[in-house]
């Protein structure tokens, strides 16, 4: 047991290095490209940072460890939603993450509800054919994914044109940004799939079950990258790579159900345990609630405590505590 719990540390050492340094490439990148900090953070971010979500499901399907696959993406979005509301609760400008300047980012927080009532809906139905190895639910899915990144993309194309910001200078090389992007999505890369495995021998040695670990602990580690990045994106005061990262990063989470579904030997949300019906419930829930916060005018604190982040905190804690009940 000591030397499962070392390897996760270990694990999330390296991630933490490497996520540090991927935001920092990744707002390059987009400043170089001119894709810009939101779509970096919906795209590129997202995809880097998910990559741990991706392999650790696609190798959880193998074993197979269909529970701890979905759990771990549904925990996942849960911590990611998590991480951006205490890093507003940290932020000492006022509302830095969960203000109206960062309503813009309400058509990606807006497309991961429905990535995620796709989800919902095949747990809840189920769907036990497949087609090319992919079930109903994951053609969906990657339907859907394609439908929104392309409304994410127009509509933000569309507020540049109309309000065009001031173009910033970038402050590294085309080649030195976009090797430092890809060494660093690498290391995550790398240091992922040995978690799988790791989770599932903890999972069995602890008794606790592969649905609440890979929702509570797998979800842990696998969200450190957003974290990492995003704190370090606001920490540079790119508001629009951290919002963009968190709420690309649930929408990205929902797509790697295809990617999983592809590896697993028959259809992946036939074989899922009703739990997790309730995390995407809870999903969505807490996102509708940042949504809110986001779109609300009337900006006020109480004392120092935005309160529009602090009961973001409180709904996710209570969610998964929830899926702790009812994993027992």
């Amino acid at each position: 047991m000591a030397g499962l719990i070392a390897q996760f540390i270990l694990i999330a050492l390296v991630v933490v290095v490497a996520g540090t340094l991927l935001a920092r490439f990744a707002d390059q990148v987009g400043l170089i490209t001119g894709m810009g900090r939101s779509m970096a953070g919906v795209v590129l971010l997202a995809l880097a940072t998910s990559l741990p979500e991706l392999l650790v499901g696609c190798k959880a399907a193998m074993i197979p460890a269909v529970d701890l696959t979905l759990g771990d993406l549904l925990g996942s979005s849960l911590f990611n939603l998590l991480i951006l509301a205490v890093l507003d609760l940290c932020t000492k400008t006022h509302g830095a993450a969960l203000s109206k300047a960062a309503s813009a980012h309400a058509l990606s927080a807006v497309s991961g509800i429905l990535l995620t009532a796709v989800v919902l809906f095949f747990l809840l139905v189920k769907f036990p054919g497949t087609f090319l190895r992919l079930g109903p639910g994951s053609w969906f899915l990657l339907i859907t994914y394609l439908f929104c990144l392309r409304l994410i993309f127009f509509d933000q194309q569309y507020a540049l044109s109309q309000a065009p910001q001031a173009a910033e200078t970038p402050t590294m090389s085309r080649a030195k940004s976009l090797t430092g992007y890809l060494l660093s999505a690498a290391v995550i890369f790398v240091a992922a799939p040995k978690l799988a495995s790791v989770a599932s021998e903890l999972a069995d040695i602890s008794g606790l079950g592969r649905t609440i670990v890979g929702t509570l602990f797998v979800a842990f580690i696998t969200s450190l990258p957003e974290a990492v990045t995003t704190l370090t994106a606001l920490r540079m005061g790119a508001t629009d790579l951290a919002i963009g990262n968190i709420f690309g990063s649930n929408a990205f989470n929902m797509l790697i159900f295809v990617g999983v579904d592809f590896f697993y030997d028959g259809s992946l949300f036939a074989a899922a345990a009703p739990t997790h019906a309730v995390t995407a419930a809870m999903v969505i829930f807490v996102t509708a609630v940042a949504i809110q916060g986001m779109l609300y005018r009337a900006e006020k604190r109480l004392w120092i405590v935005e309160p529009d982040a602090a009961l973001l905190v409180v709904l996710v804690v209570a969610a998964l505590s929830v899926v702790f009940w009812m994993s027992h």
